[in-house]
């Protein structure tokens, strides 16, 4: 869609993200790339890496062969450093990790043993550059976004309802939520650019209840807004029903059953997005190579709903769904944080 070419504008953006990583030229940069990765995002992170005097040197692994039985795209599973471990062992010894491989290491299995060694993981999704350039984070997102995190942790249970017919409870006590703003300058710790998201990973059998999907949702697996009316059954974590007489149903059973994995109907995360400059058509506006769509997840009053892997109930698997919903009432215990899909605050 667009020229894959340097401006000097994206390596300004690039440059920004970097230095509100708190990176400077007494640490060390290590870029993480696969041989299918986005070759424009990793030359601007060369450019605005060296612009900023930072010294790195660059792990490029090949893109693995998809064993799945089903096509992985936009799932946030990460299989690149399967069988890496050397790989593995330099970028838990980093300062700092540049992430452009094709997923991103939100979900890979590595990641935990990276981040215990220190190092700051700062992901910048598959996306084409003019949408990164769009979605800058700042410090207005980056205090709503610890506050609403701060409001989760602290709580005993969120309720998602909706005109449709969602009603959802979602027990809180003990959750691991994360909330990112789109940049890290902690060790041990991991972003992803576009930010602007609270994840809460529920404890296992905390998630019950009825997800009503209604045109205009979005499936950002399947890179597509809804068309028809889809519902979920969730009964202890699990989806244990898909109704639906439309394709998307048809097309979420289909997938999901492929996998052959129970743990893929599993709830990944549950959350809401905070990036008021987070466009919700932006789907329509790029070509489907040139997005990871995680500017959608970011849209600020969806509720994101997703399925697959939740390290913190013990899960991995292939399979993951990110489904942003529009219209929902979003309630932390007694605090609304968004009403019929509006941003109280």
């Amino acid at each position: 869609m667009l020229n894959d070419r340097i401006e000097a504008k994206w390596i300004d953006a690039f440059e920004t993200t970097f230095q509100a990583c708190k990176l400077d030229p007494s640490q060390t940069a290590i870029i993480l790339s696969e041989t299918q990765s986005r070759d424009l995002n990793v030359h601007l992170a060369e450019l605005a890496l060296g612009r900023m005097g930072v010294p790195f040197y660059h792990i490029r692994v090949p893109t693995p062969k998809n064993d799945a039985p089903a096509i992985l795209r936009s799932t946030g599973t990460c299989l690149a450093l399967a069988g890496q471990d050397k790989a593995v062992e330099a970028l838990a010894a980093a300062d700092f990790i540049v992430d452009l491989t094709l997923e991103g290491l939100m979900h890979a299995p590595q990641t935990g043993r990276i981040l215990k060694g220190g190092a700051r993981i700062q992901n910048i999704s598959n996306e084409h550059p003019d949408m990164l350039e769009r979605a800058m984070p700042d410090e207005d997102l980056k205090q709503r976004t610890l506050d609403a995190a701060r409001l989760c942790r602290k709580s005993q249970k969120m309720t998602v309802r909706s005109d449709a017919g969602t009603d959802l409870v979602v027990d809180m006590v003990g959750n691991n939520t994360v909330g990112i703003w789109g940049w890290t300058d902690k060790p041990g710790t991991l972003a992803h650019w576009p930010g602007g998201i609270i994840v809460s990973f529920p404890r296992a059998g905390g998630v019950n209840g009825r997800l009503v999907f209604q045109p205009g949702d979005m499936n950002l697996t399947f890179k597509k807004y809804f068309d028809d009316e889809v519902i979920f059954t969730l009964e202890g974590d699990y989806v244990t029903k898909i109704e639906g007489k439309g394709t998307d149903a048809k097309l979420m059973r289909a997938y999901l059953e492929a996998f052959g994995d129970k743990e893929a109907y599993a709830t990944s995360h549950v959350g809401w997005g905070l990036h008021k400059a987070a466009r919700y058509e932006s789907l329509l506006m790029y070509d489907r190579r040139d997005i990871n769509a995680t500017e959608s997840r970011a849209v600020a009053g969806n509720f994101l709903y997703s399925t697959g892997a939740n390290e913190f109930a013990g899960r991995f698997t292939q399979g993951h769904f990110d489904l942003p919903m529009m219209g929902c009432t979003i309630t932390v215990d007694d605090t609304v944080v968004v009403d019929q899909g509006r941003l109280t605050s």
